[in-house]
């Protein structure tokens, strides 16, 4: 697989953000891996991004591995699709503290199997396709937190958590 390095500056980061961006877009990114480099005025952050060669990124129509984009208010009850939505949202503020993207975490396709199982432990995590104990054990726990408060909440009588 080849890699593509960027430099991103502390100051004036606009053309190299912009950059960066747009070859995540256009390009099928497997991992990012990042650093800081301090070095006062002129640091920098680094990053490798490891692509697959020839592979454009998805398009609007079709998933990144050419599957049709699935509709999960189709799939999900109206109450599983709110809290489905909601953690998907939780899911970008794991990933946007990891500086990983989103897939990373956990896909559509995994977090909407969680809401339907209504997983509460990691070991009903694991059973979720593709998801492996190392994922389980770096995100789990605030998932399945995250899973908690937003059950709570849905079961709660008057609106007040249980």
């Amino acid at each position: 697989m080849p890699f593509k390095f960027f430099h991103i500056p502390v100051g004036n980061a606009e053309i190299a953000e912009r950059d960066l961006n747009g070859f995540v877009r256009s390009h099928r990114v497997v991992s990012v891996e990042r650093r800081f480099v301090e070095r006062g005025e002129n640091s920098f952050w680094s990053l490798c991004v490891d692509y697959l060669d020839g592979t454009p990124a998805a398009s609007d129509a079709k998933s990144s591995f050419g599957k049709p984009k699935i509709d999960y208010r189709e799939v999900l009850s109206p109450e599983d699709f709110a809290v489905f939505a909601k953690l998907r949202d939780q899911r970008k503020r794991i990933a946007t503290e990891e500086a990983v993207p989103v897939y990373m975490v956990f896909t559509n396709g995994q977090l909407a199997e969680i809401v339907r199982v209504k997983a509460k432990t990691k070991s009903a995590l694991e059973q979720i396709e593709g998801v492996g104990g190392a994922r389980v054990d770096k995100y789990g726990p605030r998932i399945l937190e995250f899973l908690s408060s937003q059950w709570n909440e849905q079961h709660a009588p008057n609106g007040k958590p249980v």
